[in-house]
Parts: structure tokens; C-alpha cells; sequence
């Protein structure tokens, strides 16, 4: 538990000095997106590329990942059935709403998460994969047919490997399936960059709270309250049942797929709804509600579980 409270503070610490940055306008109003650049296109896929190398891949993607894939479609589904019954919320809008109920924030957020809460960065890969190889794609097929815009086919399925992310993850991942020793002077300066990645990206989120306003959007409060009692609520208490009573998984991997499941919701979610212009609102108020309340979940589930 101590460990627990000591990550999220170190965590915490940073997203304020990046929230105070953004109020004292240190850096300048392009700070925020360089930082953001830099840390998705060069500090991250260094990051994840010197960790999967050294991962052990038949481990992380077993059971873990099939909690977190029942945990996110359970979450996503009820938001459907709740719009059915209730909302009758736009296809599109819809789709928003399920994505910010299960689909988390692996990067931003899951990354330090890992490192300084759960202790293995290689935790949060699998959940990364899942999301920008398959979940990604199939949302933008869904939100193209659903808004007739002119997105091809071809884009759609070259996103996950245009993504740097993902590449890293890959050449980290043929590294370690094929045992080549990657020498020193390439992996040394991959493990500074590397280093870079949690400290902008904290940063980054941090600068991004500044001037947030939620509840405010035209799809209404409870689109955004039901999500985000999913994703912060729903989702964990998901990937608990399934960890513990359907793979029957230790007591250790049971808090992980807690505290993964617990992550907040994706950033991608305001991408996507921004490039189609449909639930641009409800995305960005789910985000932020959700990252409010994902450490407070956290620490709770980790207080329960020991």
C-alpha cells in the first residue's frame, strides 16, 4: 500500500509542476505540444522499444490481456445498452461514449503507472498492442461508415504501424523473440531517451488540466457521468472477477489488472472524436473526470487488496 500512495504522489508531483508551468505560461503556449511531440515520437517508442527487448512476450500476453479485453468490452457494452435505453445518442456519439468507458490511457498515463506503481513497465505493453493494433482501427472503420467522410481503407489499417509507438514496441518485441544482443552504442542512447519519456509526458498532462471546464457539453451530464462511472468503476471491478475467479490468477497479477483496468481514459478518445467532429465534448469530459478519479480508485483498490 505504501508503495502504492509513494508512486502515485511521485506521479502526482509532476502533472502539478506541469499544471503550474501551464498557469505561470513557462515555456510558452506551444509548450504543451512540444513536449507532447517529442515524448510520443522520440522519448516513448525509446521506452517501450528498451523494455519489451528485455520482456518475456509468452508472459504478457496470456491471461492479463484476456482480462483486460473482457474487462473493456463489458464496460463499452453497457454504455451501449444504457444509450439504447435511455440517450438514443448518434451512432458516432455512441461509439465516443462506449470508447471512453473502456478503452484506458496506456501511454500517458499507463506508463508511469507501471514504472513507479506496479513496478514493471512492461505491464501496461499488451494493453497498448490491443488498443492501437485492433481496437483503434475498427473505431475509425465504425466512425468513417457512421459519418460518410472520406477516410480510405488504407489509412484506417496503416495507423497502428505509422503509429512510433507501436513500431518501438515491435522492434523491441523481434529483439526479444529472436534473441539478438542489440550493442551498446545503440541501446545506450535509446535508454536516455527512454528516460525522457515518463518526466514530459506527466509534464505534458499536467499543462493540459490547466483552463479544463467539464460538464459543460451539449450531449448532456449523464453521457459523461455513465462513462465515467464505468471506466473508473465498472472496468476495474470487471477485471477483478475475472482475474481472481475466472483465471484464478495470484494476488499480484490480481491488483495489476485492477490497477491497469483502473487507468484513465484515453486521450485517443479526443483525437478521434476532434478529426470527425461528432462527441468532441462528451470525449473531452470523460477524459478529464476520469483522470480525476482514476488515482483515488486506485489507491482504494490497493488498500482493499492487501
Amino acid at each position: 500500500m505504501q508503495g502504492v500512495v509513494t508512486g502515485f504522489a511521485i506521479i502526482g508531483v509532476v502533472i502539478v509542476a506541469g499544471y503550474v508551468a501551464a498557469r505561470l505560461r513557462i515555456g510558452g503556449p506551444g509548450a504543451r505540444e512540444a513536449l507532447n511531440r517529442v515524448g510520443f515520437f522520440i522519448a516513448s517508442p525509446a521506452l517501450l522499444f528498451t523494455v519489451v527487448a528485455d520482456a518475456d512476450l509468452g508472459r504478457l500476453l496470456a491471461a492479463p490481456l484476456l482480462v483486460q479485453l473482457t474487462a473493456a468490452l463489458t464496460a463499452a457494452a453497457v454504455f451501449v445498452v444504457v444509450n439504447r435505453l435511455w440517450w438514443r445518442l448518434r451512432v458516432p456519439e455512441a461509439t465516443i461514449g462506449a470508447l471512453g468507458s473502456g478503452y484506458v490511457n496506456a501511454g500517458n498515463i499507463g506508463l508511469p503507472v507501471a514504472i513507479y506503481v506496479l513496478g514493471d513497465a512492461t505491464a501496461v505493453v499488451p494493453v497498448i498492442g490491443l488498443q492501437l493494433l485492433i481496437v483503434s482501427p475498427l473505431v475509425l472503420l465504425l466512425l468513417d461508415s457512421a459519418t460518410s467522410r472520406k477516410v480510405s481503407l488504407g489509412f484506417v489499417v496503416s495507423q497502428p504501424v505509422r503509429n512510433p509507438i507501436i513500431l518501438g514496441a515491435l522492434a523491441g518485441a523481434a529483439v526479444s523473440l529472436t534473441g539478438v544482443t542489440v550493442p551498446d552504442i545503440v541501446l545506450a542512447p535509446l535508454e536516455i531517451l527512454g528516460g525522457a519519456a515518463v518526466p514530459m509526458i506527466l509534464l505534458a498532462f499536467g499543462m493540459s488540466l490547466h483552463g479544463s471546464r467539464p460538464l459543460r457539453g451539449e450531449e448532456g451530464r449523464a453521457p459523461v457521468v455513465v462513462a465515467t462511472v464505468l471506466k473508473a468503476l465498472v472496468m476495474p471491478a470487471v477485471a477483478f472477477a475475472v482475474a481472481r475467479f475466472g483465471f484464478g490468477l495470484d494476488d499480484a497479477a490480481v491488483a495489476t489488472a485492477v490497477t491497469l483496468a483502473a487507468l484513465p481514459t484515453a486521450q485517443n478518445i479526443y483525437n478521434y472524436a476532434a478529426r470527425f467532429r461528432r462527441g468532441e465534448v462528451l470525449a473531452r469530459d470523460t477524459v478529464l473526470m476520469t483522470t480525476l478519479a482514476s488515482p483515488v480508485v486506485m489507491i482504494v483498490a490497493a488498500a482493499l487488496l492487501t
